[in-house]
């Protein structure tokens, strides 16, 4: 947040000859690759952006989860409230993070890639609309 600098960008794939096709599973799980020095920052902000179809969405919220084997790090909940119909939304997350208990210490998560694990729930009037999944290596590479 500080520097202003980018550490990831993912977008969704382009559109085959104009053609528009419809993955439901597409974008589900993402596999993030950071080098350790992402374990000291402490605070980090994210820029989602997304669209509305025809429909109103009613108190749209988002919860994310991140563990480290299965034990809960940190929990965030983001609510974006309504959004209009046939809308293109942008919000920014501000992610604070926590200091690691000795238990968990960044030399661990460092040693154990992909054994740090997010779980994103959506929802929509308190309804599950979908549920993304991540994990990460701060090793610097695959």
């Amino acid at each position: 947040m500080e520097t202003g600098t980018a550490l990831f960008e993912i977008t969704k794939p382009p559109s085959i000859d104009g053609k528009r096709t419809f993955d439901s599973n597409a974008g589900r799980f993402v596999r993030y690759q950071f080098t350790p020095a992402f374990l000291q920052l402490r605070q980090v902000g994210a820029t989602v952006e997304f669209t509305v179809g025809d429909i109103p969405i009613n108190n749209f919220r988002m919860i994310e989860r991140h563990y480290f084997r299965e034990q809960l790090l940190k929990s965030f909940d983001f609510e974006f409230g309504f959004c209009i119909p046939n809308s293109k939304n942008t919000c920014e997350h501000i992610y604070e993070f926590p200091p690691l208990s000795e238990e968990i210490s960044e030399s661990q998560m460092i040693r154990y890639p992909y054994e740090t694990q997010s779980d994103s729930f959506y929802f929509v009037d308190n309804k599950l609309v979908m549920h993304n999944k991540a994990d990460y290596s701060y090793s610097g590479g695959p």
